[in-house]
């Protein structure tokens, strides 16, 4: 995969795609492999780079490539807020 596009669930349920809690900028890539369906849920800047990695990847394979329902801000997913020292 490219140093831009980041996977965050592969080979998946579908279904988790309607998580919420995903970032603005996920999607569901539905693609063929080995006469079988496959789900990845995968993130990056722009579409056009997921669609250019998979379609290399996988040509005509390649079924569809769909938004999640995440809510969250890119920039604010995955951040854990240090934790507060207790003053003396």
């Amino acid at each position: 995969m490219s140093k831009d596009i980041k996977v965050i669930q592969a080979d998946c349920d579908p279904s988790i795609s309607e998580d919420k809690s995903l970032p603005t900028n996920a999607f569901l890539v539905e693609y063929l492999q080995d006469g079988s369906t496959h789900f990845d849920i995968v993130t990056c800047q722009k579409q056009v780079e997921i669609f250019d990695e998979y379609w290399d990847k996988y040509k005509k394979d390649l079924i569809n490539i769909t938004q999640s329902q995440g809510r969250i801000n890119p920039k604010l997913w995955g951040y854990k807020a240090p934790e507060d020292k207790k003053k003396r």
